[in-house]
């Protein structure tokens, strides 16, 4: 699902350009950090994450993203009291021949990131319960006053950019939180949604994305709260996420991602139900990411599919596009089968070619089928949708024209079929017996077919214009 055409104007657009795009030039040389001093000279993890120790204030926590500069002479990490904050602000360790003691860069901010050059950071701060990006570009004194990126209603959260010069955050284009890239065009911008398979029905917001582009790690904030691992196709999409396994997720919150730009350590923030028990943690995940990226990819649904009708009688045809469903190790290792969706094969009428993806068959009497729809692939992994399929009854439905308002059939199990030869429809309003709404769409058709398999039993009004029908509602009880 793509977003796109949203207007939103840039905040000072020639400062935030320059911010995001000069490269500073910057004279002399400095000398390396020992190994044996690199990460504030804590021992370094294996493949079991530890506790990534950072000086933080009495009653704050280190917690959310943080950044360490190209050099690793500078690690940027924030520390609040609670979520959402009240105090809250991002620090700095330094070496200069040794690590120096932290010092607070921005008050009032968190999750700081900095960009490919490290020449701009980049922070947020909640404004009215709603994450805003901020920005603060390197100048001879430090830092710069921070800057509001984007003059948005929407939410920008994690912004980071990479060596492409490609912009990316977590927002809300379409309601739910995404991970979407920023497309700047010239005067305006539009905030774009990656879609499927890295956007679902749940929440991703927490994201870190390779310097080069080749992976993303994404945080679903929806039980078990874990992390996940999606790599680049070089087409413009993205593998279907996989679990970063169970020793860097577990049953507590494991989010806020951030990986050192030769790849080898994972940052990440992760914590319980009560904010002491929250820390900043990291692990080695080089080879981790590498043997991931060479194991069996699940399949996924790519594409739902549309409610099907079928006329009592009439042979009845349909073919499942390739598209509904996406093997990233290729659709050609994907096996199909269908039964209904409480478990029970398919009616004597109906039948289906796994080879061909056909269904096809003549129905002989009115119903409504819920088909289940499983693709498994080589490895045995596999993932179901659902096809619904409608049998009418031709005869009964072509008897209403010409007789003003019908509905058909009346009573109704779970829809209807209506016909109305008064004039253009706009609309159809159903409403119970309290007057109370329960259904308004608007319509395009003189014969349109209205699912309302959600409603009680009990006897609706349907409404088109100034007239009305009574209608008894008898509800179909569907097994699971």
């Amino acid at each position: 699902m793509k977003y796109s055409n949203l207007r939103i104007p840039i905040f000072n657009k020639t400062t935030f350009l320059t911010g995001l795009f000069t490269i500073l030039i910057i004279a002399g040389f400095s000398q390396p950090i020992p190994p044996d001093s690199l990460y504030l000279g804590q021992n370094p993890p294996g493949i079991i994450p530890i506790i990534f120790n950072l000086p933080t204030s009495v009653g704050l926590r280190p917690v959310e993203r943080i950044t360490i500069s190209s050099d690793g002479k500078e690690i940027y990490y924030s520390e609040q009291d609670t979520w959402p904050p009240s105090n809250m602000r991002i620090k700095c360790i330094k070496y200069n021949g040794s690590w120096q003691s932290p010092v607070i860069s921005f008050e009032g901010f968190i999750a700081p990131a900095l960009s490919v050059n490290d020449s701009t950071i980049y922070m947020q701060k909640n404004i009215n319960g709603l994450a805003c990006t901020y920005y603060s570009t390197k100048n001879a004194s430090g830092w710069s006053t921070p800057a509001r990126l984007l003059s948005t209603t929407q939410s920008t959260h994690y912004f980071q950019n990479t060596q492409s010069q490609n912009q990316y955050l977590a927002s809300t284009p379409g309601g739910n939180g995404d991970i979407c890239q920023l497309v700047i065009n010239n005067p305006d911008t539009s905030i774009q949604s990656l879609g499927l398979p890295i956007n679902t029905l749940v929440t991703e917001n927490d994201f870190f994305i390779a310097r080069d582009e080749s992976y993303l790690i994404v945080f679903r904030n929806t039980s078990p709260y874990d992390m996940f691992i999606s790599y680049n196709k070089g087409n413009g999409n993205w593998t279907n996420p996989k679990s970063m396994g169970i020793n860097i997720n577990t049953s507590i919150y494991d989010c806020s991602p951030f990986v050192t730009g030769d790849n080898k350590y994972l940052f990440f923030t992760r914590g319980g139900n009560t904010m002491p028990s929250y820390y900043t943690y990291w692990v080695r995940v080089d080879a981790l990411i590498d043997s991931l990226s060479n194991t069996n990819f699940s399949p996924y649904v790519n594409m739902v599919i549309p409610n099907q009708t079928g006329i009592i009688g009439q042979l009845f045809e349909y073919t499942i596009p390739d598209s509904t469903f996406i093997d990233d190790d290729g659709n050609n290792t994907l096996t199909y089968s269908a039964t209904l969706t409480n478990g029970s094969p398919l009616p004597a009428w109906l039948s289906f070619d796994p080879l061909s993806h056909h269904f096809f068959g003549t129905p002989t009497s009115f119903q409504t089928l819920y088909v289940k729809v499983v693709v498994t692939d080589a490895a045995g992994a596999f993932i179901s949708t659902v096809l619904k399929i409608i049998v009418e009854d031709a005869s009964a439905t072509n008897q209403l024209k010409g007789q003003g308002l019908n509905v058909f059939p009346n009573p109704t199990k779970d829809f209807f079929r209506i016909n109305y030869d008064g004039g253009d429809l706009s609309s159809i309003v159903i409403e119970d017996i309290l007057g109370n709404i329960v259904y308004n769409q608007p319509v395009n058709s003189q014969n349109p077919l209205i699912d309302v398999s959600g409603l009680k039993s009990g006897i609706y009004f349907v409404k088109l214009q100034t007239k009305s029908r009574k209608m008894i509602w008898t509800k179909l009880i569907k097994s699971k």
